[in-house]
């Protein structure tokens, strides 16, 4: 069992946070694959779509922020 936004979900053994995230929102797991949103800890600190869900894991999801000048954040 694993948390996405205090939603708890029953994933697979070997799913993905994106994985979790689709079974929650098939539209944010997209978004999430475009680039249009991130997942994020239960610290709120950013993690790789590919990072293994783990039994009470708690994802997040954010909107991915960018800056006005049109560069990235870690530009």
């Amino acid at each position: 069992r694993v948390y996405v936004n205090s939603i708890g979900l029953d994933v697979p053994d070997g799913a993905t946070a994106l994985d979790a995230l689709r079974a929650w929102n098939v539209v944010a797991a997209d978004e999430v694959a475009v680039g249009e949103r991130m997942i994020a800890d239960s610290r709120g600190l950013e993690t790789s779509p590919d990072t293994r869900a783990y039994g009470g894991a708690i994802f997040r999801v954010l909107p991915v922020r960018r800056r006005s000048d049109g560069n990235e954040p870690n530009d």
